[in-house]
């Protein structure tokens, strides 16, 4: 089994960048395509980004494409979400998860969450 533990945010201006870190446990780690979901209002968790077990593809949900970029290093068992241009509506708890499922957005496709970092960006 796979635990995982994000990090990295805080309080930021809008218009600021972050970057956070989702460290796993595991080498099977690498096995898996891993995303990023935060709460939305009234929403189950928005997916905000996905990336291959290998890292050559990635896929972004339409709030964030542009302004965020998901990367990963399977030697270091990490994925990362670079936020840049941040915008208030993005404050929210970040969650990463190993994708085990066949959706590429749907929470419920995914396992092994995380207890989120949380991000505040202030207008």
């Amino acid at each position: 089994q796979v635990q995982v533990a994000e990090s990295g945010g805080g309080l930021v201006q809008a218009g600021g960048s972050l970057r956070l870190s989702c460290a796993a446990s595991r080498r099977t780690f690498s096995r898996y395509p891993m995303g990023w979901f935060r709460p939305a209002p009234g929403k189950e968790r928005e997916f905000v980004a996905r990336i291959s077990w290998s890292g050559d593809s990635t896929y972004y949900g339409d709030s964030v494409k542009g302004r965020f970029t998901i990367s990963r290093d399977n030697a270091k068992n990490t994925v990362y979400l670079q936020m840049n241009s941040l915008k208030p509506e993005d404050t929210a708890v970040y969650y990463c998860a190993a994708n085990t499922g066949i959706s590429w957005t749907s929470l419920h496709e995914y396992d092994y969450w995380g207890q989120g970092t949380q991000v505040t960006v202030s207008s």
